[in-house]
């Protein structure tokens, strides 16, 4: 279910993006920007927050998409995004690009939020098992949170399978709590 600004907009790029044949190409570009975004705090300050006005914001924004080489229908579309004061909406915009992207190609998302990096062979199991759950291809974004101590948390749509460690000795310990 995308709604809301962010479904708004991600289905607007996705409708250009599809006019041009671009699909594959936006949805790259998307990830090499979010993958920016996750990996800077300046960048993700700069997107979230109020202070900057929207000068400020387009002119920085600029000047990133310049220097990593994203121009064409992603540049414009974030230049755009940045001018209309909802850049601190692009991270849902671009998970919900993405869904309707995999949906178009008649796959699934799924958000995967493992302890340690998967393997190809782990990612490739995963991919085959949950694609035997949900009936349809799935891509999968994989993150890495160590804090989970071992598992994996699993998302696809509306459902969440959690087998995190951290969530097993959580439950343990509200347990122990109500015994004692």
């Amino acid at each position: 279910m995308i709604s809301g600004v962010a479904g708004r907009y991600a289905r607007s790029l996705f409708e250009l993006a599809q006019e041009t044949g671009a699909v594959s190409v936006v949805e790259g570009d998307l990830v090499r920007f979010e993958e920016m975004l996750e990996g800077s705090e300046d960048l993700k300050r700069l997107i979230k927050s109020p202070v900057f006005s929207a000068d400020e914001q387009l002119k920085a924004l600029g000047a990133v998409l310049d220097r990593a080489r994203i121009s064409g229908l992603v540049g414009n579309f974030l230049r755009l995004v940045a001018r209309n004061r909802r850049l601190f909406a692009v991270p849902q915009m671009i998970r919900a690009f993405r869904e309707i992207a995999a949906e178009a190609r008649g796959e699934t998302a799924a958000e995967v939020t493992s302890a340690h990096a998967l393997s190809a062979e782990q990612e490739r199991e995963l991919k085959a098992a949950l694609k035997s759950v949900v009936g349809k291809d799935v891509t999968v974004k994989v993150t890495v949170d160590p804090s989970l101590l071992a598992g994996l948390i699993v998302k696809v749509g509306s459902r969440q399978i959690d087998t995190s460690l951290k969530t097993k000795l959580n439950s343990l310990k509200l347990a122990l709590k109500e015994v004692g």
